[in-house]
């Protein structure tokens, strides 16, 4: 039931690094993968695809690497997926009981919801949770 592979996971999970990165300079291929836990070889052939869609763009030599093509606030999640998956199958159903119904009602908005974020917006969002949350337990 897997909504989105590793190959989209990994494909934010780069552009997330690349956004990371915050810099005027590209950020190397195998930095992006030590940082991301990303096998090089995989994220080589999922770089050429985002750049490809012209999520983003590369410089060759030796201080060479990627940089977002585009604004982050304009990168959506679900443009990300569809990028590398090509169909993310999300079924909207109904099965004549209303508490399930709801339930599924429910699920497929907060879903759209969560896939509709920018890249940015992912990145402020969480951020602020990953932060109330280290300091809740006092880490």
């Amino acid at each position: 039931m897997a909504l989105v592979s590793t190959k989209g996971m990994y494909g934010l999970s780069a552009l997330y690094e690349i956004y990371l990165s915050n810099s005027l300079k590209p950020i190397q291929s195998r930095d992006i993968a030590q940082k991301a836990n990303i096998p090089q070889t995989y994220l080589e052939q999922i770089l050429l695809i985002l750049k490809k869609e012209k999520f983003v763009k590369s410089t060759r030599g030796v201080h060479g690497g990627y940089m977002l093509n585009i604004d982050a606030n304009s990168i959506k999640i679900k443009d990300v997926f569809l990028a590398l998956e090509k169909n993310l199958n999300i079924v909207e159903t109904k099965t004549g009981n209303s508490v399930l119904d709801k339930f599924y009602d429910e699920y497929t908005k907060q879903l759209h919801q969560l896939l509709d974020l920018s890249l940015s917006e992912l990145h402020h969002k969480y951020k602020q949770k990953r932060t109330i949350s280290y300091t809740t337990f006092g880490l």
